[in-house]
């Protein structure tokens, strides 16, 4: 219900390159490094957004999704399903034109809003998984 292969594949084909991942850091052992990994190797563009505002994977960081000075197309959460619906307001704010709640980040309401915002998303996937299939 939250992510129909239409929606997955229309934001890893059609959203654009340009992916802000909130919640990634240079901690190689966070899921959200590996994930970023496998983005950029798929060819999107990868923007850490971290309160450290790390550089990772040769992208300078930046301390939250307003700071970020370009557009952005996809943000991928990688926070607390309770922090993750202000993350997807931020998304909306900032105009994004999807936005990805990570495997077991999950808030019903959040979808909604982001939804009826008129922008794509998908919740409770990861696009590293996904990536990989849709391009065979």
């Amino acid at each position: 219900m939250y992510a129909d292969e239409e929606t997955i594949h229309r934001i890893l084909r059609d959203s654009g390159d340009t992916w802000a991942v909130v919640g990634l850091s240079d901690n190689r052992s966070r899921a959200a490094y590996g994930v970023a990994e496998v983005l950029q190797r798929f060819g999107k563009r990868v923007v850490p957004v971290h309160p450290k505002a790390e550089r990772v994977h040769g992208e300078d960081g930046y301390a939250s999704l307003a700071d970020v000075p370009f557009p952005v197309d996809v943000v991928d959460v990688f926070v607390k399903s309770e922090l993750a619906g202000a993350v997807a307001d931020e998304a909306v704010a900032a105009g994004a034109r999807a936005v990805w709640f990570q495997l077991g980040v999950v808030d019903t309401e959040a979808y909604g809003r982001t939804r009826a915002a008129g922008l794509d998303m998908v919740m409770d996937r990861c696009p590293a998984i996904e990536i990989p299939a849709l391009k065979r």
